[in-house]
Formats: C-alpha cells, structure tokens, sequence
C-alpha cells in the first residue's frame, strides 16, 4: 500500500466516535464593486481563520498520524523520533468558535471602514472531517473628504500644523483604524524631534463625522486632549550638557577634572579621553530644544567608537515648573570604558576556501584608546603550517607560513586637510595597516610579501557599509623556486607575468547592503560589490617624471588591471530556520598596459567548499580547458580573469544545533586574452555551454556563535569534457569506483554564502 493511502488511513481510524477531524476554513467575500487593496484586505482576513489545521507534507497528515501512533502501548523507537520532530496535537471540529470567528471578522472589516457588511458561515461535514466556509458580503467602504485640525494658539499646535504637511493621509483613502493609529506614530516621533519631551501619542485623539455626506464619506478630525498635562505639550530646552568619560558605578562621585568645549563639561578622573576628539560625536547642543532623533544618533555614533562597554545618555529635568512655555533639561552621558589593554593567545585549526587546512598559533596584542582619542592599535603575529586535501597529486600541496601586522584605526577621519565629516549616523574610521609574511610552499617557491593600506570605511545606516582604500600597495618577491615550478612557468607565459607582476599599487572600494541578518524578514538581500584599480597612477606618475621605462617603477615591474564584482544573495525564509538562499556571483578583472592577465593573488578560480562544491578546488576551467592529468602544475593554470557563478541552498532544521542542506551549483571562471597554453580558455559568446554545474546534501552543526559544514556533493555537468558528453547519464550510488570518482566531500568553517 502507498505510504500516503496508509498514513490517510491510519489517521481516519483513529479519530474518536463523537469527533470530526477539522480540515480548514475558507472565506469568500462578494461584491460587486472595485476595492483597493483588496489582495491585503483578504490576506488580514484569513489570518483570522482559527485554529489552523493539522497540517499537511504532501498532502499527507505526517504530524497527526505520528501523534497516533506515539499512543500505542509500544510506539517504538522510529514512532517516537517522528512523534519529537513533526508530531501534532489533533485538531478537532469541536475546538472550533465559528461565532468567534464571524465577530472578529465583523471587527477586522469595521476597522477597515467597511461597516454594515454581513458575515455567514456553512458547515462541510464529512463521515470524519468538517471544515467551514465563511461567506462575506462586503459593504462599501467609507471614504475620507477632509483631513485636517483646527487648532493653532499653541506651540505645540503650530508644530502639528506643520507636521501635517507631510501626512501620507489622503482623499479618498479608507476608513482604518491602523492608518491613524500610523499617523500618531509619526506626529509623536516629530514632535520629540521638535523638544517636546513629554508628549505623548495618546494625547491625539481623531474623531470621525460623516453629517456632512449623504454618500459614505466621511471628515478625519484630529485633536489634542482636553486634559493633556502642561509638560506634555510644552517643548524642552536643554541647559546643561555633562559628559563622564571614564564613568564606573562604583566610584561615581570621584569629579576632580573638569573640562568645557562648545558648552560640554567632560567629568573625568584624569585624562581618559581628550575632550576636543569627544566632543565631535556630540549632536546635542546647549541651549537647543530636546530632539530625540539627535538623541539616538548620539549614542549611536559614541558607540561605534568602539572604546565604551555602555554609553547611557540621561535627561534630568532641572525644574518642575514651566517657564515662559518651555520646560528645561540637562543632558548627562554616562560612559564606561572597555579594558584598555588586551592578549590573546589563539590555537586554530583553520579551514580555508582553497582547501588547505592545519594548524595556526596566533598572538594578539591589542589596545583601545592608544593616544587618549578612542585610537585602537592591534599587532597580530601568527605562525601556521597548511596542507591542501584534495585528490590526486594535489594532497603534496603544503605551506609554512609567518607573519606580523599592525592596525591603527581612528574612530575619525584622518587627512591632511582638516575634514568636517557630515555623517549622521556613524562616524568613518581611518585605517592605516602595515604587515609582512613569509610563505614557503614546500618544493615550489618562498614568497615574501610586504603590504601597506591606508583607508576609511563606515556604516550609513544599519544596513550599508561602504570602505574605500585610496592607498593599497602589496609587493611579493618570488624566491627559490624548484625546478618543477620553473617548468610550469616556463610552459604558461600567462602563468609567469603573473607570478612576475608581483608590485601592485591601486585604490580599492567595497560596497555592501545587508538585510540578511534579520531573521524576522520572509524576504530579505544582500547585495555586495567591489572595485579594484591598480597600476594607473604609477603610469601617471612615470609620465609625470618623464620615466624612460613606463613599465617599470622604481625597478619592480607593476600590474596594470581594473576589477570589479558584484555579490548578490536572496533569502527566502518559510520559518527561522528553514529557508531557501540564493546566492549569484560575477567578476571580471581587465588586464591592460604591461599586463596581459591578472596578478595570481588577484585571479578568481572555481571549485570548492565556497563554490561549486562538485568540484575540488582550482579544479574548473578556465573555460572548456582540460588539463591532461590532475597535476601540482594545474593548480596554478585553472584560474581566470572572470568568474560567474550561481547556487541554490534549501537549509533545513533536523534536531537541535545540527542542520540540513540539498544544493545546486552552477558556474565557471575563463580569460580575457587568448592563452596557447590553456586552449578553450577564453570568454566568448558560447560561454553558458561552459557552465560546470553540481548538486549535493550537506550537513551543518550550527552553535549560533560557529558553524561547521560538511557538504558532499556529485557533479552534473563538467564542461572540460567533449561536447554531447558533459552531461552526467548515471549514477551508481551503490558502486564503490564511481563514488570514488564522483563523490566530492568538502569541509569548511561557516556557511557558503
């Protein structure tokens, strides 16, 4: 018997003599007339229809029919398991309220100005199911004339005048209850934005008249209390503004310094933070009336400085009384600092997206508040040994690895010419970093590499970032290379500029909006991008000191490239846990000048944990290239100057901490210039009968704060084969020699996109 026809079964025998299985409800709502909204309006409509029915997996009753069996005298070990992840309580006609439910639909519709409209309900009944109909005749709403108020002797009246202006009410629009109770929302938060305090939204009341109409329409007046209190209607100046830079609650009161700047006492038991940096975070000003978007933005930007475990601004009122129509305020910021000096000592096992994992010591020196400005200076040192899994002759791939790095941010632009910065929200920081690293890639080559940046980057709002890094210099000097590493330059010259072209100077700009993080969203994106130029003003500067050798500066030769890619993904999320991402990639990197491809470090590759997870690393294109055998030397080959890429995700709760994934990727990297040494290479108007596509299942032990992946996966279509042959025909699961030849098995630290 089919699975479904038992689990139907099984659940129908098991429903009590004097109950009926409870299937569900519908509405249907008659007219015969245009509504606006309508989809909204219905939508509202059937969020009222309770209880919810047992609910179905494809089309079937799993939840309900575990419940019935978990309530056999020996349920087993299976039963139970189901019983725990998809069991349901049953849910009977009994439970059901259907006057209930009529009156809140009544309700919904009245709040919505349809007033008058009838409510019936039908009963479906079956052997051993009921469900309900709800059948709506819907009346014509009541529509707004006027909007307006009439008062105007008051302070507090000409501001809501004003307000009003900017209302989103309008002629025409419905009767609704939500509509006003939006406008109060606004009209209070504009008002605190004008010192009014103590206002309160309650204090606004709206009052309908229809006597001026025959036809449904009807006037929004809006009006203050009668009763409203005088200090909240009043606007609030403040008169004092005190800031506690190094505030502790166990030794308040230790005041032995005061400094004032532009009206701001700093409070402080010697200098903890110079009071001429602290005082540009400050929005708030002496003498100004209380304006609460101010306020936020205050805390906000002394926040993300980055120095204080709490910023707490307080409002104290200094007078009960009210004095020529204004209420006064002090202001007083309370701040307490984080530990200045930090050490932290930090075994890894690192997992990175080109598939070299091992162990990495990092020491790291840190701290906050560096020249008394809230300056964060942190030198990180780390020594580390990485070996490459993969298959094949791949695995030999090894490297040790030193290196020392120094970050100096300042919460602050730093330029110099003295810069006003206009940013509201949050203040830019400047970034100035230093670092070297020494790389040996055993029995290959030893890199050195010296790299400098100096930048800014800040947050907009709470979702954009922007970085931009006008300096960004990165030299590697190639040494030691083996005999084979020579062999395999010398047979791509592509390959050995790349290697060669090792000075790059350029200017660098990410961009990212993010509305992935809230989970609440059932629809929600990110969108990244970056720009890469590099080499042009070494050209400029060479022809400014009429250099003989333009492709040469100082005696190093430069790369010359512009680069940019875009990084967008799409959640869909049917709970908090479930969800389908979409994550689509492109990139390209245009070499020009003295440079006929891309840098090495600066290339795109395909394959791996964070890509087409079919493949192993490096392991596609460029292109419909086919190297002769898996080898240490295509390592280095298969990478491009463009890379496109695309995957689907379905993530999936099993228990508590451990989640699923069934995924499919798709994509390809390939070369602007036309290489001999890696035929098929190049991009060119056949470029999507290239696409390396796979599938796969994947796990994932999810912590909240780490998250570790395992993802096996086959691939699908794998373009370095002949055409008519990329497709895949078959797949013997159960055959040891295909799944060692088709079954990639990627392990990585976090989530793929």
């Amino acid at each position: 018997m089919p699975f479904g026809l038992l689990v139907g079964c099984g659940v129908t025998k098991h429903i009590p003599e004097n109950e009926k299985l409870y299937t569900g409800a519908t509405i249907e709502i008659n007219r015969d007339f245009s509504v606006k909204g309508f989809k909204e309006l219905n939508a509202e409509l059937e969020g009222l229809l309770k209880p919810e029915p047992n609910s179905k997996i494809l089309g079937m009753r799993v939840g309900l029919w575990s419940h019935y069996k978990v309530q056999k005298e020996n349920p087993g070990f299976i039963n139970r398991f189901i019983y725990k992840k998809l069991g349901e309580e049953p849910v009977y006609f009994s439970s059901v309220e259907i006057a209930k439910t009529e009156g809140l639909i009544l309700n919904r519709l009245d709040n919505n100005g349809f007033f008058f409209s009838e409510v019936n309900s039908e009963v479906q009944e079956q052997p051993k199911k009921a469900s309900v109909n709800y059948k709506v005749d819907l009346a014509q709403p009541y529509q707004l004339g006027s909007y307006q108020y009439e008062k105007d002797s008051l302070p507090i009246d000409r501001s809501i005048r004003k307000l009003l202006e900017a209302t989103k009410i309008a002629e025409g629009d419905y009767f609704s209850l939500e509509m006003m109770k939006n406008e109060r929302t606004r009209l209070d938060e504009g008002l605190k934005n004008e010192g009014f305090y103590n206002f309160n939204p309650d204090f606004l009341i709206f009052e309908a008249d229809t006597n001026q109409y025959d036809n449904k329409k009807f006037d929004l007046f809006l009006r203050l209390k009668e009763n409203a209190p005088e200090k909240g209607i009043v606007p609030y100046e403040i008169k004092n503004i005190r800031v506690y830079p190094n505030y502790s609650s166990d030794e308040y009161g230790q005041e032995t310094d005061t400094t004032t700047i532009e009206n701001i006492d700093f409070i402080q038991d010697g200098l903890s933070f110079k009071p001429e940096l602290l005082q540009q975070y400050i929005l708030i000003e002496k003498d100004s009336l209380f304006n609460a978007k101010d306020t936020k933005l205050t805390s906000s930007r002394l926040t993300g400085i980055g120095n204080f475990r709490f910023v707490n601004l307080r409002y104290l009122e200094t007078d009960t009384t009210i004095h020529e129509g204004k209420g006064a305020l002090d202001a007083n910021i309370y701040l307490t600092p984080l530990e200045k000096r930090s050490l932290r000592a930090e075994l890894q096992g690192v997992s990175k997206s080109n598939n070299f994992a091992g162990p990495n010591l990092l020491l790291n020196y840190r701290n906050r508040n560096l020249f008394q400005g809230g300056e964060t200076f942190s030198l990180t040192g780390q020594i580390g040994y990485e070996s490459q899994i993969a298959s094949g002759d791949r695995e030999n791939l090894s490297a040790f690895e030193v290196g020392l790095k120094g970050d100096l941010i300042f919460p602050r632009v730093v330029f110099p010419i003295s810069i006003k910065e206009r940013f509201a929200y949050s203040v830019p920081k400047t970034k100035i970093s230093l670092g070297t690293e020494y790389q040996d890639r055993r029995g290959y080559y030893r890199l050195n590499t010296v790299s400098a940046s100096y930048g800014y980057f800040w947050n907009a709002n709470r979702f954009v970032y922007h970085e931009i890094t006008p300096i960004a210099l990165n030299f590697v000097d190639l040494s030691n290379t083996s005999t084979e590493f020579d062999e395999i330059l010398d047979s791509n010259l592509f390959l050995k500029q790349s290697f060669e072209h090792q000075f790059i100077a350029g200017l660098t700009y990410s961009f990212a909006f993010n509305k992935l993080m809230d989970k609440y969203r059932v629809h929600s994106i990110y969108f990244g991008a970056n720009l890469d130029f590099a080499g042009g003003g070494l050209r400029l500067l060479n022809n400014a000191l009429g250099s003989e050798n333009q492709n040469t500066f100082l005696g190093f030769n430069y790369a010359q490239y512009n680069k940019g890619d875009i990084d967008f993904r799409y959640y869909w999320r049917f709970t908090e846990e479930k969800l389908l991402a979409f994550r689509l990639f492109g990139g390209a990197g245009l070499p020009y000048g003295n440079s006929v491809s891309l840098p090495f470090a600066k290339q795109y590759f395909s394959g791996g944990p964070n890509s087409i997870r079919a493949f192993s690393i490096r392991s596609l294109g460029p292109g419909s290239y086919s190297p002769d055998a898996e080898s240490t030397s295509n390592y280095f080959d298969q990478a491009g100057d463009i890379r496109l890429e695309g995957n689907l995700e379905f993530r999936f709760p099993i228990v508590p901490y451990l989640k699923g994934a069934a995924f499919v990727d798709t994509g390809n990297v390939w070369l602007v210039n036309e290489n001999e040494a890696l035929p098929g290479g190049k991009f060119g108007k056949d470029w999507y009968r290239e696409l390396a596509v796979g599938a796969g299942i994947g796990l994932r032990v999810d912590i909240e704060f780490f998250v570790i992946r395992f993802d096996l996966a086959t691939p699908l279509r794998s373009p370095f084969l002949p055409e008519g042959e990329r497709w895949a025909k078959e797949f013997k699961i159960g055959d040891s020699d295909w799944r060692s030849d088709n079954l990639v098995f990627n392990f990585a630290i976090g989530y793929p996109f």
